[in-house]
């Protein structure tokens, strides 16, 4: 028996949908026949097609709660409903935590953590008239081992990973709420943030599968739980991340 996921007609929603993993996860939800709608801070140079179907694009800081509301009425309004919310905008630069101004940890927390935040607070009243409605929130690995240099990202993960499961039992049984843990991924700028091809191999090395995620294995995950196969799960944090990373000792030891 062969097993399709099918969204035809569905709305999902993705932040920070336009590169990166964003992109590998509008793809995966276009592939599956949704209508996608995306945001970002500045517009796009280009969409993602795929089978002659892109995202539609909307310019939106979601840090700020009023913007993201104001996106998520407009979106309900064209298209009359909204199935899926994926919360992926996200990200920090490398910073020493201590040479950190008080406004930069708190702009890393409002994109990684208060982004979600106003975004599923906002669209909560249209998931719940859903016939299955879902959130999954993209997270990291960073949210359960040290992240130093990104040491508040880490922490903004960790509280959306909390909130995932809190969600989850406080909208029960009308919406499933489930998290994305995210391991290293390859995005175009990938090799360029490792330092060169040598390097990224290097580090592509310390993962037991021996590769980076692509930004589509992402977006399959992502899609996993937003199907039917998935309605018993809630409240769940899916790691993909290849196995994890080497434990450091282990290079250290006779048989490493």
């Amino acid at each position: 028996m062969a097993f399709t996921i099918d969204l035809t007609d569905q709305v999902v929603l993705v932040t920070g949908g336009a590169r990166g993993v964003g992109d590998g996860i509008v793809r995966t939800y276009l592939a599956a026949g949704a209508h996608v709608e995306i945001c970002g801070r500045s517009t796009p140079e280009s969409l993602t097609e795929v089978d002659g179907r892109s995202p539609h694009f909307s310019a939106v800081d979601v840090r700020e709660a009023d913007q993201v509301s104001a996106w998520i009425e407009d979106v309900a309004a064209r298209r009359g409903r909204i199935d899926v919310v994926v919360n992926n905008a996200g990200g920090a630069p490398f910073s020493d935590f201590a040479a950190g101004s008080p406004r930069f940890h708190a702009k890393i927390n409002d994109l990684n953590f208060m982004s979600a935040v106003h975004v599923m607070h906002a669209a909560y009243p249209h998931l719940k008239q859903a016939e299955h409605g879902v959130v999954v929130n993209i997270t990291s690995i960073s949210a359960r081992r040290p992240s130093p240099g990104t040491a508040v990202y880490g922490a903004a993960k960790a509280a959306l990973e909390s909130l995932t499961g809190s969600l989850a039992v406080e909208w029960a049984p009308d919406v499933r709420v489930n998290a994305v843990s995210c391991g290293l991924v390859a995005t175009p700028g990938s090799v360029d943030h490792y330092g060169d091809a040598e390097q990224f191999a290097k580090v592509a090395a310390t993962i037991p599968r021996g590769v980076l995620a692509t930004p589509e294995e992402i977006g399959q995950a992502c899609l996993l739980l937003t199907s039917p196969l998935a309605s018993h799960i809630t409240g769940a944090v899916l790691d993909v991340d290849g196995g994890g990373e080497w434990p450091a000792f282990l290079q250290h030891t006779p048989n490493a």
